[in-house]
C-alpha cells in the first residue's frame, strides 16, 4: 500500500469507526441515535438524519465494521460475507456508471488505485475477526438459516429476561 494512501486510510477509518463505536455504545445503553444519511451519488452526508431507537437486536453492517477492535468487542455476533473479487469489481463498475455517472476508465482507476489496496489492507484482514464467514456472496441458504435461528434465539432470550425483570 502506498505510504500516502496508508496515512489517509487510517484517518478515514478512525473517523468512521470512532463514530460507529459511539453509536453502538449509545444503543447498547438504551439510548437512541441520529444516524447520518449518506448520499451515495455525491459521496457526502445529507443534513437529515435517521432516528434509530435501541432494540433487542441491532444489526451493524459495513465493510469496515470488523477493522476496529473496540467496535468488534461490542458485537455479540460477527459475520463476514465473502464475495469474490471479480464480482465486487463488476458490481462496483455497473453501480458507479449507472448511479454515479462515472466513466469506465474512472471506475477502473479508482478501483486499482484506492479500492483494491484498501480492501487488501483493511477489509480482507478483518475477516479473521468474524465468528462466521459466509462464502458464496451470502447465497448460502444453510448458513443464512443457521444465522437466523441463532439470532432468533438470542432475541427471545433478551425479551424473556426483560419480561422476567419487569415481573420481579
Amino acid at each position: 500500500v502506498p505510504e500516502g494512501l496508508r496515512v489517509g486510510s487510517l484517518a478515514a477509518k478512525e473517523a468512521v469507526n470512532g463514530q460507529l463505536l459511539e453509536y453502538i455504545q449509545q444503543l447498547k445503553a438504551g439510548e437512541g441515535i441520529n444516524k447520518p444519511i449518506y448520499h451515495f451519488s455525491t459521496s457526502t452526508r445529507r443534513e437529515q438524519t435517521l432516528r434509530i431507537e435501541p432494540a433487542p437486536l441491532i444489526i451493524i453492517e459495513g465493510i469496515m465494521t470488523l477493522v476496529e477492535a473496540r467496535v468488534r468487542d461490542l458485537l455479540d455476533v460477527r459475520l463476514f460475507v465473502d464475495t469474490d473479487a471479480d464480482l465486487r469489481f463488476i458490481r462496483r463498475l455497473v453501480r458507479d456508471i449507472n448511479e454515479r455517472g462515472q466513466t469506465m476508465e474512472l471506475v477502473v482507476r479508482q478501483y486499482t488505485d484506492t479500492v483494491r489496496p484498501m480492501h487488501k489492507a483493511f477489509v480482507e484482514p478483518s475477516k479473521r475477526h468474524a465468528h462466521i464467514i459466509i462464502p458464496s456472496d451470502g447465497e448460502n441458504p444453510v448458513a443464512v438459516e443457521m444465522i437466523v435461528a441463532d439470532l432468533t434465539a438470542r432475541v427471545q432470550r433478551v425479551l424473556a429476561a426483560h419480561v422476567a425483570s419487569e415481573d420481579a
